[in-house]
């Protein structure tokens, strides 16, 4: 059974440049794993963890020996900066893929050093995603925050061809709360919000008329890059200079 939504990662080249605006420019509270992670996996890791939903997980490459650098930089090869992975928990990864693979879900074989359980995105509408065990980092009671004050990631909205077929995989695959899809005509899009237990939700949005806004790019996007994660959403707080933005090859919707 999947528990929570814990975290979304980013990829990023500059590891120290990605910490210091989650830290320094968004305000966020900012945990750096690196002097356990390099040693151990090769890789930079930092979590931004911000109040409520999920957090914000920060990866760059920097052992090419080993094997979760050698993916990111494959990565960043390949689509640039942006976001690498959607991480879920089970009480029992392991267990959990197995009856995934039961479903027909492309569960990968354990990656050498890893804490958790890959789902191939060609099984997921074009979204990686990480099994790890309950409780997987542990949240700060009272993370420090600076103005506008975001929050951690409230909804994960992933950009697909058909959201009803999307809602088929979340639901009947993963196991996870899917509520029936409907039409957003101010948004010309088809959605479905899938519920994990813990964390942010997940929106699964699909265009079905061009003419609007969202629905445009959202075929722009997917002609681009295919399926897969569209945008991260936050909340504020506080006053913000701007409700849409990217950075390190992420879109950010800010909402209060």
């Amino acid at each position: 059974m999947i528990t929570a939504m814990p975290r979304i990662a980013i990829a990023v080249k500059d590891f120290e440049a990605a910490v210091a605006t989650f830290r320094d420019q968004m305000g966020m509270h900012v945990l750096d794993f690196s002097p356990e992670t390099v040693p151990s996996l090769g890789a930079h890791v930092g979590m931004c963890q911000p109040a409520g939903g999920s957090n914000i997980e920060l990866m760059a490459p920097s052992n090419p020996d080993e094997p979760l650098s050698q993916a990111l930089q494959k990565f960043l090869d390949r689509r640039g900066e942006g976001i690498y992975a959607m991480m879920l928990e089970s009480a029992d990864p392991n267990s959990e893929a197995e009856i995934l693979l039961e479903k027909g879900v492309k569960v990968l074989p354990l990656m050498r050093g890893a804490g958790g359980r890959d789902i191939h995105p060609s099984s997921t509408h074009g979204v990686l995603i990480r099994i790890y065990p309950d409780g997987s980092v542990t949240q700060p009671e009272n993370p420090s925050s600076a103005s506008p004050h975001y929050t951690g990631i409230q909804k994960v909205l992933i950009a697909t061809h058909d959201a009803s077929l999307a809602a088929d995989v979340y639901a009947n695959g993963l196991g996870l709360v899917a509520e029936p899809s409907q039409i957003d005509t101010d948004r010309g899009v088809l959605t479905c919000v899938v519920r994990p237990p813990k964390g942010g939700v997940i929106e699964l949005i699909s265009p079905v008329d061009s003419s609007q806004e969202t629905a445009n790019e959202l075929e722009l996007f997917l002609n681009e890059k295919g399926e897969g994660i569209y945008a991260l959403e936050l909340d504020a707080d506080g006053d913000v200079t701007h409700h849409d933005f990217q950075i390190f090859g992420t879109r950010f919707f800010i909402s209060k």
